[in-house]
């Protein structure tokens, strides 16, 4: 009787009819045969309608794409057809979360509630948007609101996005048009319920700036050789500096010390100004694990 080593030896020895190279060779064509079809159906299937090809589908697919997310979150603050156009046909971005800048996270949800848009919020929980507790106080739902601040004493406290608290945004609640007077009376006893609790409005205290010493910050700033490599500090229409992406409008900073100041909600970051003979040269911005100089140009 031959041992399992001797079969194996006179197999690849030529007493099994099938050599070592036909079967390499039938294990080639047969990987060809079946790769070269999929290889060249899975072309067609990444073509996309509108004439978009491969190589324009976002980098991060098979993530929706940022402008997409950005656009949602945004035209969420004020415009509820936009916002129908896109999420009626793709419900899943009524969950949409957006970082304005330096962790400033905001969704769609959120972005409707601190602007007191019941109409946008009422339509995103319709497409399965998870209302919080900053929509609660938006809507004034005060039986809810007190159940979530019993269950977990001190959220009250802690603000939403952009640094807006929690009793703003029950304030802003009542700034809606056509509100019934249920709505009102909801809202107005959600605020006194707010007010109650003492910790609910908690803000940072910041260091006003004169409008002309404004003035001064306002310009581009370049960090980098790239064509967006940079930042831009404006003016907004409520008379604050912001911050943005080159060219771009941005968040508030608000200055915790001469020329020193946080982003909008983002206090582990700090944005910091070198001034020479009383011009701007350039700005900092110290994250915890990244630090960033930009030359004003």
């Amino acid at each position: 009787m031959l041992s399992n080593l001797s079969i194996k030896k006179q197999t690849m020895q030529g007493l099994n009819p099938i050599s070592r190279r036909t079967a390499v060779k039938g294990s080639i064509f047969g990987l060809l045969a079946v790769s070269i079809p999929n290889i060249v159906f899975a072309k067609k299937i990444i073509s996309m309608p509108g004439g978009r090809n491969a190589d324009k589908v976002f980098h991060r697919y098979p993530s929706i794409d940022d402008t997409i997310v950005a656009e949602v979150v945004g035209v969420s603050h004020f415009n509820l057809d936009r916002l129908k156009e896109l999420v009626n046909k793709r419900p899943e971005l009524s969950r949409a979360t957006w970082d304005w800048s330096f962790g400033d996270w905001e969704t769609a949800i959120g972005a409707a509630s601190h602007v007191g848009r019941r109409d946008i919020a009422d339509y995103l929980i319709s497409k399965g948007a998870r209302p919080d507790i900053f929509t609660f106080a938006m809507m004034g739902a005060h039986e809810a609101l007190k159940a979530m601040i019993e269950s977990s004493p001190g959220i009250q406290s802690i603000a939403g996005p952009h640094g807006i608290t929690l009793l703003q945004h029950a304030k802003n609640g009542l700034t809606a048009e056509g509100l019934t007077e249920k709505q009102k009376q909801d809202g107005n006893k959600t605020i006194s319920y707010l007010e109650s609790l003492g910790n609910a409005d908690l803000k940072e205290t910041y260091i006003e700036l004169a409008e002309a010493d404004k003035e001064k910050y306002v310009g581009d700033y370049k960090y980098g050789e790239g064509p967006n490599d940079g930042l831009t500090v404006k003016i907004n229409s409520r008379k604050l500096v912001t911050l943005g992406k080159l060219g771009k409008n941005g968040g508030a900073l608000y200055q915790k010390k001469e020329n020193v100041f946080i982003y909008q909600g983002t206090t582990s970051v700090e944005v910091s100004f070198k001034i020479i003979d009383g011009k701007v040269i350039s700005l900092t911005v110290q994250e915890p694990d990244l630090t960033i100089t930009a030359v004003k140009i």
